[in-house]
């Protein structure tokens, strides 16, 4: 760990680091073990309160708290880029907003994934009303992703419910602030399955950029389209980016 906040991959001295923003419920460790393959980066990971090392500590509920967590670590220096997964995208590009608005070193690119813009608004869950089974089956509807394995046990039922109710209620209470456009590049992936891929939703995000045109990549698959089959196509498209 490089602080309680962000978790480190395998050291490449030179390699272009890679900050991964796990989407909902999710924690660093499956994006470091993803990102090994990716030669060219040196990947890191954002790790949430409330889950994988960070398992004892109190879930954070609010973005703005996360963002502010984060901007203030000192972390984010020289050359780097941001990816962001589902929720993680959104996280990603609030806190290259705020970076942005502290005077300090922006991402050399931000990539987001299987996200609508920020100004989009989005269809909510209702988490505050739910029980953590309720919960469980409208995430597990919606998006899938969730392992059999992990449903089968209650106590991991239990765990994920928590980090998942938190992240949630992160997304359902944000407002998008009406930020001015990143002089940063934006790339946005999507699965070709998700409605997101459909009609104008990955376009969207060029509101949020000044660098030009957004680059948009599909794959096969859905919301999870980074695991399974496809997930090397996906690995050497991130490692032509930097």
């Amino acid at each position: 760990m490089t602080s309680r906040w962000i978790a480190r991959g395998p050291a490449r001295p030179g390699a272009h680091r890679l900050y991964f923003f796990p989407h909902a419920g999710g924690s660093a460790g499956e994006y470091l073990y993803w990102a090994k393959p990716v030669e060219r980066a040196a990947p890191h990971a954002v790790q949430l309160p409330g889950r994988g090392t960070r398992i004892g500590e109190a879930p954070v509920h609010d973005l703005g708290k996360l963002v502010a967590e984060l901007a203030g670590t000192g972390e984010f220096t020289g050359e780097y880029s941001f990816f962001g997964h589902s929720f993680g995208s959104l996280l990603a590009y609030e806190l290259t907003c705020a970076l942005r608005d502290a005077g300090l070193p922006l991402p050399r690119r931000l990539v987001v994934s299987s996200a609508p813009a920020p100004h989009i608004r989005r269809t909510f869950l209702g988490v505050e009303g739910m029980d953590d089974d309720e919960l469980l089956a409208a995430v597990q509807a919606r998006h899938g992703g969730i392992p059999e394995e992990v449903l089968a046990y209650p106590e991991m039922r239990t765990l994920i419910a928590v980090s998942l109710r938190a992240d949630y209620t992160a997304l359902e209470t944000y407002s998008w602030p009406g930020h001015a456009p990143l002089p940063v590049p934006v790339t946005v992936l999507a699965g070709a399955d998700e409605e997101l891929a459909r009609g104008d939703g990955p376009a969207a995000w060029s509101e949020h950029t000044t660098a030009g045109a957004v680059d948009v990549r599909t794959f096969p698959g859905g919301h999870f389209y980074l695991r399974g089959d496809g997930a090397p196509a996906v690995r050497e498209v991130l490692g032509s980016l930097f």
